[in-house]
């Protein structure tokens, strides 16, 4: 069945797997329609685009190079009509100190994590401004608000999304659009899949609520700024790390 063409269209970055495939599966739950892109497909995708039908839409694309979101959202503009709801959610981590980083990683990490979203938000404004109205969510990062070894470049990135959410929210708000950030601390995903044991007992140590956050508490974080219960939230890091940073 097609939905009709009011129902609301959510893009989410790197929706193939982790956090970014529970909030495909929520906002899918909830009526919404919704697209979503990965370097490959995976075995999500096929269940999902299998279960979802024309309500869901997945296009292979790369973070690594950013001009080619723009046809993306083109094609989701051309697919659905609209765009009412981005979540820029895919990111890269690469853990190595900064003085042995060599520059190609340094390159790929601010284009992945700073270039590729500020894209993608520029280009789902457009379309949100002629509607008058859209949320946008980044998912930012503890290490862009307390440092960490071996991580100074991505958490470079991290803050510079975090400040530009801040400033797009001042020029979008005249025009109903929402720009918030989540800022996740410690939680199980592949992300954080070679974090050893030591290191995970250590940063359990220091978290005041004593565990690492499940992907779930994230998502329901991210799934609370997209909504109408968010509709006064703008411009606002909402931190979800157990008090890590407190």
């Amino acid at each position: 069945m097609t939905a009709p063409a009011d129902t609301p269209v959510a893009i989410v970055s790197g929706g193939s797997r982790g956090l970014g495939s529970v909030l495909v599966e929520r906002l899918l739950k909830r009526g919404w329609r919704v697209a979503t892109f990965s370097r490959s497909a995976g075995e999500f995708v096929e269940r999902t685009e299998a279960a979802a039908g024309e309500s869901f839409w997945w296009q292979a694309a790369d973070l690594g190079q950013p001009d080619t979101l723009r046809g993306f959202v083109a094609d989701v503009l051309g697919r659905f009509g609209r765009v009412d709801l981005l979540v820029n959610n895919a990111g890269v981590l690469h853990q190595e100190l900064f003085v042995t980083t060599p520059p190609a990683a340094i390159e790929r990490l601010i284009t992945a994590n700073l270039v590729a979203p500020v894209t993608l938000a520029h280009a789902c404004a457009r379309a949100m401004c002629r509607q008058r109205g859209g949320v946008i969510v980044n998912v930012s990062s503890i290490n862009a608000i307390r440092g960490f070894r071996g991580v100074a470049v991505y958490s470079a990135a991290k803050a510079g999304l975090d400040g530009f959410g801040r400033s797009l929210a001042r020029e979008l708000g005249p025009l109903n659009i929402r720009v918030n950030s989540v800022v996740p601390g410690f939680f199980d995903t592949e992300m954080t899949a070679e974090v050893t044991e030591e290191n995970r007992k250590r940063i359990q140590r220091r978290t005041p609520l004593g565990r690492l956050a499940g992907i779930d508490e994230m998502a329901d974080a991210a799934m609370f700024l997209c909504s109408e219960e968010a509709s006064f939230i703008t411009g606002q890091t909402i931190v979800v790390d157990g008090g890590i940073t407190c």
